[in-house]
């Protein structure tokens, strides 16, 4: 299948995003994340070319509350691009457990790094921190607010798998209603178009109204809601799966008959599509079934190769990092 990146349509001054913070995707462009996907695909074909690129440049990390994948995916980008990492996991092992504020942080962090890659459990406080600073801040996700890069790992793995983020059918599973990644996402492809979302959920955790306003927003997008996920399995393209949590239930009893209608399962999947692709934002508990790790549909591990890379593509961007043979219009690229 052809590759189906949208297209850049911005000068290479546009889509320059050197010094920027990203807090939201709203601080990108649908062309510079375009850019950003198509930069990824280069750094995933081209590791060793650029493994020195960002020598000498240094990634903060300042992760105020616990966080696996997304710290070591941010440290493992810069140490893959040549650079170095500093920074603390964990507010107890901060000065702000002397009462520091953040922008005192940010400031003093930044005559040490040359970006910083934050994470807080309150909602605005990577703009507190991008305000207060001149060197990027990418924003790691705020409480239940933001997380600008898991959107683009999202982004990058329906890529890799269907060669466009256009064109498709996709299902939204689980939690709808507290859940950051799939707001975040729709939002984002929403502003790309052509993709019909099967939110699929029970009443009590349907989607936010505010987010079926932006999907009725677009000329090309379209939604229906549905509580079966066997019953629309078989017509999607993706299903993006999240957790259903207990604590969301007022009734015990509804949780209990709900719950096992939202666990992703080998006799599920054999309703779906052979070329279906099944994301998750991760960590997961039991909304799929590990017997499923082995389909060739289970893209959840590939979401955090893909990160990795779109973190890669983003932090050589607003460092202004210079790739080896990476064509910035995409008419001279290199390729393997």
């Amino acid at each position: 299948m052809a590759d189906k990146i949208p297209p850049v349509q911005l000068s290479k001054s546009q889509f320059n995003l050197v010094g920027r913070s990203v807090v939201t995707l709203d601080d990108v462009s649908a062309p510079q994340i375009s850019y950003l996907l198509r930069k990824a695909r280069y750094i995933s074909d081209h590791l060793p070319e650029v493994s020195q690129a960002a020598a000498g440049k240094i990634l903060a990390t300042l992760f105020y509350e616990p966080s696996t994948r997304t710290r070591l995916s941010f440290e493992t980008a810069m140490l893959r691009l040549g650079g170095h990492v500093i920074g603390f996991a964990g507010a107890q092992n901060a000065s702000v457990s002397k009462g520091e504020s953040i922008a005192d942080t940010l400031k003093t962090v930044a005559n040490y790094a040359d970006v910083v890659a934050i994470r807080h459990p309150k909602e605005g406080a990577a703009l507190v921190a991008s305000k207060s600073v001149d060197i990027p801040v990418i924003n790691a996700g705020d409480g239940g607010h933001m997380h600008p890069t898991q959107t683009l790992a999202d982004l990058a793995t329906l890529q890799s798998r269907f060669s466009r983020i256009t064109d498709l059918t996709i299902g939204l599973c689980g939690d709808l209603t507290f859940g950051r990644t799939v707001h975040s996402l729709i939002e984002t492809l929403c502003r790309f178009g052509n993709v019909k979302f099967v939110l699929i959920s029970p009443k009590e955790l349907k989607m936010p109204q505010y987010v079926l306003d932006r999907i009725k927003a677009s000329q090309s997008c379209t939604y229906e809601e549905v509580t079966d996920l066997t019953a629309v399995i078989g017509d999607l393209d993706a299903l993006y799966m999240t957790r259903v949590q207990k604590e969301r239930f007022f009734n015990e009893d509804d949780y209990l008959r709900l719950r096992d209608t939202y666990i992703l399962d080998a006799a599920k999947l054999k309703l779906a599509k052979p070329t279906m692709a099944v994301l998750h934002p991760l960590p997961r508990v039991n909304e799929i079934a590990t017997e499923v790790d082995s389909d060739p549909r289970a893209a959840y591990f590939e979401q955090v190769k893909n990160g990795m890379l779109m973190r890669m593509a983003l932090m050589s961007s607003v460092l202004g990092v210079k790739l080896p043979g990476f064509a910035e219009d995409d008419t001279k690229e290199v390729r393997a």
